[in-house]
């Protein structure tokens, strides 16, 4: 029987997490199939993911129902909801947890909080002990305001999972605000070692906004830049994990070790492939290396199981990647830019789908109370 494609990347010490949860899932036994069949080893949600599964059935009615007799607001519904989910799924992952191969899951504080730092950390605090499971992830962006919240809620002993994160320099602020967090703790006399993060590069939407750049920057008689095109999130992908490297050895870090402190693995987020023109498995084979996350949608994880080629890619091509993204800024375009506007443009496309499903809530209030 041929090795199951998705298992054989733990081979190379990748995690695959499931960028994916909804009730149906839970209580029909696929999580725990795909757990026990294809090696899942942690799960990630976001606002989009919870929107669809509250609008999109009715898995969600009577429990809306019950808490619509005791919270009048619709937030605090939601994140009820999410926490049910939460903690179901987290219970389900703990086997893998107390192995010590991750089994996390996790759970993003409002998106609407992104530019507040003090109401964040609150946030992340009250979720971390409503959810009341040692296997969770708060998710928290990386946006400047993002920062000093990491850093407190790290400190204060939570595992955090950093989301919309993009850009290399910010990449390097964020691992600051962790070993800064893990150092926080330390000095208060507190211990770091159960406390896991992890850093979530957002790929494929990078090479959705830069490879028409590249056709609009190219001369017309080279008809673009073909070659760059599906490029420029790989080549800062890796270079993103030479940071993480160069960073989790460093002596810094080792004093921490010596605590029991963990690296902040890179986490590869957003690698469902958007262009129909590449391979629907790319941002996985091209990005597996040791000491690293992928989490893909559940139509990813399906085409992986199906024709995935595992191999060890990540350190491979690292020249190229350095070229690429010298020549991008040669043909005049400004990565950093592209990296901000993508922070922000993350963050909008959060806070929709958490407008709707808030909506959703109060649609399904009036529904289910008038059935």
């Amino acid at each position: 029987m041929e090795t199951n494609k998705v298992k054989q990347l733990h081979d190379f010490g990748q995690s695959i997490w499931l960028d994916f949860l909804d009730r149906k899932l839970i209580r029909s036994g696929q999580l725990k199939k795909l757990i026990e069949d294809d090696g899942l080893r942690g799960m990630t949600s976001n606002p989009a993911i919870f929107e669809k599964a509250i609008s999109s059935s009715a898995d969600y009615d009577e429990q809306i129902r019950e808490l619509a007799a005791t919270y009048q607001n619709n937030e605090a519904i939601f994140y009820q909801l999410a926490i049910t989910d939460i903690q179901n799924a987290a219970d389900l992952f703990k086997p893998v947890f107390v192995k010590g191969s991750d089994g996390y899951v996790s759970l993003e504080v409002s998106p609407h909080l992104a530019h507040d730092a003090n109401r964040t950390i609150r946030q992340a605090v009250e979720l971390w002990k409503k959810v009341d499971r040692e296997n969770v992830m708060i998710k928290i962006p990386a946006t400047t305001d993002g920062l000093p919240a990491i850093r407190k809620s790290i400190s204060e002993g939570l595992n955090i999972n950093i989301t919309l994160l993009f850009g290399l320099d910010r990449y390097e602020e964020v691992t600051e605000a962790y070993l800064s967090g893990l150092e926080d703790r330390v000095e208060a006399g507190q211990p770091i070692d159960h406390i896991a993060s992890v850093a979530s590069f957002f790929l494929s939407r990078i090479d959705v906004m830069v490879d028409p750049m590249l056709e609009i920057k190219g001369h017309p008689e080279m008809k673009g830049h073909p070659e760059m095109k599906g490029e420029i999130a790989i080549a800062c992908a890796k270079q993103a994990y030479q940071i993480y490297k160069r960073v989790f050895s460093s002596e810094r870090f080792k004093k921490l070790q010596e605590q029991g402190a963990m690296p902040q693995h890179v986490l590869w987020a957003s690698t469902g492939t958007k262009d129909p023109s590449f391979p629907d498995t790319k941002y996985v084979d091209a990005l597996i290396g040791p000491e690293t996350v992928n989490t893909v949608p559940l139509e990813t994880l399906e085409a992986y199981r199906d024709h995935g080629n595992p191999a060890n890619r990540l350190e491979q091509d690292l020249d190229k990647a350095t070229q690429t993204l010298a020549q991008l800024k040669k043909i005049g375009i400004n990565i950093d830019e592209i990296t901000a506007l993508l922070e922000n443009e993350g963050i909008e496309k959060f806070n929709k789908p958490y407008d709707q499903l808030l909506q959703a809530i109060e649609e399904k209030k009036g529904h289910t109370i008038d059935a």
